[in-house]
């Protein structure tokens, strides 16, 4: 991937939306939930201090994480749907 995010933001991936319920009906792609899992496939150097020093993420790439089911910029890169966010809107790693 050729994208590098600023700052204390990240690049993830969405988890893709449940094709079926546990019951086994298919849903239609206007009842589907928007994913609220993904992986981290880009961070940036972290936020700077008042100080001037650079105060690294605790997220790294290929972690797995949960946010916020409206958090984030959808972006389109290459064909492939990723959000970008900053770290403080993810709220852990599973």
């Amino acid at each position: 991937m050729k994208i590098k995010p600023l700052a204390d933001r990240i690049v993830i991936k969405p988890s893709p939306a449940e094709e079926m319920t546990k019951g086994g009906i298919i849903l239609p792609d206007t009842a589907k939930e928007k994913p609220v899992i993904g992986e981290i496939v880009a961070v940036g150097p972290g936020r700077k201090a008042d100080d001037g020093k650079i105060i690294a993420l605790e997220i790294k790439v290929g972690d797995k994480v949960l946010y916020g089911k409206y958090s984030g910029t959808e972006v389109t890169i290459d064909g492939q749907e990723y959000l970008i966010m900053r770290e403080t809107d993810v709220f852990a790693v599973v």
